[in-house]
């Protein structure tokens, strides 16, 4: 059997090192590994729990290290991210294991002359935690190992591992309380929701199977096709029903954009940016897979992924087009909806991607927003008078969500939002403007933005 840990400290030395994306450096290095269940999870978490919690790793670093984390010799600073981690963040591991697999792990991997360096800063932490475990009731926060700053931003930001920039955003938004609680759910491990494909099975029979196979589901509120799977799965593939086409793998907030498009069968509907097909062929269900869906996207390998699902779930109302949605004068007045899901931050997904925290910058975001304009000031070209464009992201971030929405509606007087009816399980999510934004804390689900809008009249079309 393989060293998880050595397996974890591979795939971190990707992410820092190459800058490859976690789940991607992470599927490359258990792709041919040899482990059990409990080592692929271990190994999960320590990748992605070091990506996710780097800022608070990097601040014990330079608490308890004679060097700053950024002085430390990048391979040796990745095998402090481990064994930290275990010790602040893995309970069921034992603090002695926890010391005694990094000490050996950076002397495996270049570092011998440094293992008694390691194996101090880990045993000063132990030390300095069980100081604060052994204290009285309440004990005062300078018996936690890591020392905090008294300025609120700061010190959600290096509690919970964000940039400073990230939590005032969101204090800005929610408060400090809730500001907090959004970072502590997105600090968990991501759960794995069902949307299962009514033309092919009823939930019913999906929930037995699951059971049969010893997979716990639960419903999701206000979503009739969402199943949520409670505790581990194995393969996803040799999951009941994979392979028949009788589910796929969708967020609950994801599912909704669909609901609130609400595709009529035998309608034109285009989705702009549609890669992996998700929202393509949820689409293509609610429209009992009778009508035409363009699904648009500028790389054909991205498509590819479309196509795969849409023949996995037997769905026949899907036609590709490969190219920037920005130049289809092609789709000019022709469709009765049209589903933007934008490019974005993806801020709402932090728990899934962790590494998005230290890859988006506010120039990031600029650039995003420039880009959102623009792609819905083409999609909103195809619509047909009367007809419908849902707006969509999975960041909570105000410039790339309302204000883009509302510039547009100011450029645009026959375009108007229409809120979910009342009597829609997606007034759960709505707010008084008339669009829905979905906090992760609150919902239990990735952070989304999405709106409904209807052309009243016609506007003059350029062709």
């Amino acid at each position: 059997m393989q060293n998880p840990r050595q397996l974890a400290f591979l795939a971190l030395r990707d992410i820092q090192k190459r800058g490859a994306y976690t789940d991607i450096a992470l599927d490359r290095v258990l792709r041919t590994a040899k482990l059990n269940s409990a080592d692929r999870s271990l190994v999960t978490e320590l990748v992605y729990g070091s990506v996710r919690r780097m800022r608070s790793l990097d601040a014990l670093i330079d608490q308890l290290g004679k060097k700053k984390a950024h002085q430390q010799p990048p391979d040796l600073r990745t095998i402090l991210h481990i064994g930290l981690y275990q010790l602040r963040y893995q309970s069921r591991i034992p603090a002695s294991a926890a010391v005694n697999t990094t000490v050996e792990l950076a002397k495996e991997n270049g570092f011998k002359g440094l293992a008694g360096v390691v194996n101090g800063l880990l045993r000063q932490y132990e030390r300095l935690a069980t100081a604060s475990a052994d204290a009285e009731s309440n004990p005062p926060k300078s018996h936690d190992p890591l020392q905090l700053p008294e300025e609120p931003v700061a010190r959600l930001g290096i509690l919970h591992s964000f940039p400073d920039w990230i939590i005032k955003l969101w204090v800005e938004q929610l408060g400090i309380e809730e500001a907090e609680s959004l970072c502590e759910w997105l600090n968990q491990s991501p759960t794995i929701d069902l949307r299962v494909n009514l033309l092919r099975v009823s939930i019913e029979e999906v929930e037995a199977a699951m059971q049969s196979a010893g997979v716990d589901v639960r419903r999701v509120p206000h979503l009739p096709q969402a199943l949520r799977v409670v505790g581990g799965t194995g393969a996803i593939q040799q999951l009941p029903g994979f392979n028949e086409g009788w589910w796929t793998i969708q967020d609950s907030s994801a599912q909704l954009v669909s609901h609130l498009l609400n595709p009529k069968a035998g309608d034109v509907v285009i989705d702009a940016c549609a890669a992996p097909g998700g929202k393509t062929t949820h689409i293509a269900e609610l429209m009992g897979d009778e009508g035409k869906i363009w699904a648009c996207d500028t790389k054909p390998s991205r498509l590819k992924k479309v196509q795969e699902n849409a023949q996995r779930l037997q769905l026949q109302s899907i036609q590709i087009c490969t190219g920037d949605s920005r130049n289809f004068p092609q789709f000019i007045n022709s469709a009765d909806a049209v589903l933007l899901d934008a490019p974005c931050s993806g801020n709402g997904t932090l728990h899934r991607r962790p590494d998005i925290r230290w890859r988006v910058t506010p120039a990031t975001v600029d650039e995003l927003s420039v880009l959102q304009g623009e792609l819905l000031e083409q999609a909103a070209t195809w619509v047909k008078p009367g007809g419908i464009l849902v707006y969509a992201t999975c960041t909570l971030h105000p410039q790339e969500n309302e204000r883009v929405i509302q510039s547009f509606l100011e450029r645009h007087s026959s375009w108007q939002i229409e809120p979910p009816l009342a009597d829609s399980p997606l007034t759960n999510f709505a707010t008084p403007q008339g669009w829905m934004k979905v906090w992760s804390h609150r919902y239990q689900m990735d952070g989304f933005f999405m709106v409904r809008l209807k052309l009243e009249r016609g506007e003059e079309r350029v062709l």
